[in-house]
């Protein structure tokens, strides 16, 4: 009697079983009426990418990364190696005062939620004193009053700023876009950040491989005799390109990608540290030489306060991390998704 109770509970019990499987199937019950076929995970939005505000897109290509003209300092720093770089948006100018000051007074209004720690506001706000500590016995008092404070100066590259600020900047910035996204219900763009050397000299170029400047080359003035860069042309006529110090952004010329000033006025800095040997030991792909060890960082493009050599698209040169001047300033890249 006891042996047909127990044969008759595991009877049951397995017919519940089958019930279930057939019910619900084997991994659980159809959430959606797929009619049995693999057709992906319904209800999700299609991804398209805009392009982000002050940025321009920056096309999938393969370019001859390195010196396009004689070294003249005799560096070897940069030889020639046949580079591919993936799609990617740039900033069509360098960060400008009025938009670094956003960043600030976000700093100012809420330094720990934004940034986990007190105190922290001072590392991050631009060092104007640059312009008296940079050149000695030089009259920069009215530049450390006014150049980012004043808006007469809003719309000039924001400078006195070191390459970990810039870093920052970058994640501040990511942030601030996609805090808003996402309350609209909508999918986080990628990171902003620091361009690679790679790519900034690849969007210098503008689709001109082997260009020497910018705008193509070789000379630095247009047929008509007016340079095309803000820099330091001869002995130090300064103000032979119509500017001092820095221009406004915007007052040159675009490459043929769109970009402002990716020669002179400010020097940019850019995610690599410095290698001189960086050239053979990167990959020949999207190319970044990483070195959490190094203090010194690439900085591209020339200044105001440089000859022509400098503004080369094939130069190289650096400066200490934490070191702000006068005449470095950054702009931001963010990584397309698709193709």
């Amino acid at each position: 009697m006891i042996k047909s109770v127990s044969l008759l509970r595991m009877f049951c019990l397995w017919s519940l079983l089958a019930f279930s499987l057939q019910s619900c199937g084997l991994f659980g019950g159809k959430t959606v009426d797929d009619k049995g076929e693999l057709i992906g995970v319904q209800g999700r939005e299609g991804w398209y990418m805009s392009v982000p505000y002050g940025m321009v897109a920056i096309p999938a290509g393969t370019f001859h990364m390195g010196q396009a003209d004689q070294d003249v300092p005799s560096t070897q720093n940069n030889f020639n190696k046949q580079v591919t770089i993936g799609q990617f948006y740039m900033d069509d100018s360098e960060i400008t005062n009025n938009e670094y000051r956003q960043f600030v007074n976000t700093l100012l209004e809420d330094s720990v939620s934004v940034l986990g720690e007190e105190g922290i506001y001072d590392l991050y706000y631009p060092d104007t004193t640059v312009w008296n500590q940079d050149f000695s016995h030089h009259l920069g008092d009215p530049l450390v009053s006014y150049y980012y404070s004043h808006p007469a100066y809003d719309d000039y590259p924001v400078v006195g700023v070191s390459w970990e600020a810039a870093k920052y900047f970058c994640q501040w910035r990511t942030e601030h876009l996609n805090q808003y996204r996402t309350s609209n219900g909508e999918f986080e763009m990628p990171n902003f950040r620091l361009p690679s050397e790679a790519e900034w000299e690849y969007a210098a170029r503008g689709g001109r491989d082997m260009g020497k400047y910018p705008w193509g080359g070789p000379y630095v003035r247009n047929t008509k005799g007016c340079l095309l860069a803000n820099f330091k042309p001869g002995r130090g006529n300064y103000y032979d390109d119509g500017f001092a110090y820095t221009a406004p952004v915007y007052s040159f010329l675009p490459n043929d990608f769109g970009l402002y000033e990716m020669s002179g006025n400010v020097s940019e800095w850019v995610e690599d540290a410095y290698n001189p040997a960086a050239v053979p030991l990167v990959w020949d792909m999207n190319p970044t030489y990483w070195d959490d060890n190094e203090p010194k960082k690439v900085v591209r493009g020339g200044s105001w306060k440089d000859i022509s050599y400098y503004l080369e698209t094939g130069t190289r040169t650096y400066e200490f991390k934490d070191s702000t001047r006068s005449y470095i300033g950054f702009r931001c890249a963010m990584t397309y998704l698709g193709r």
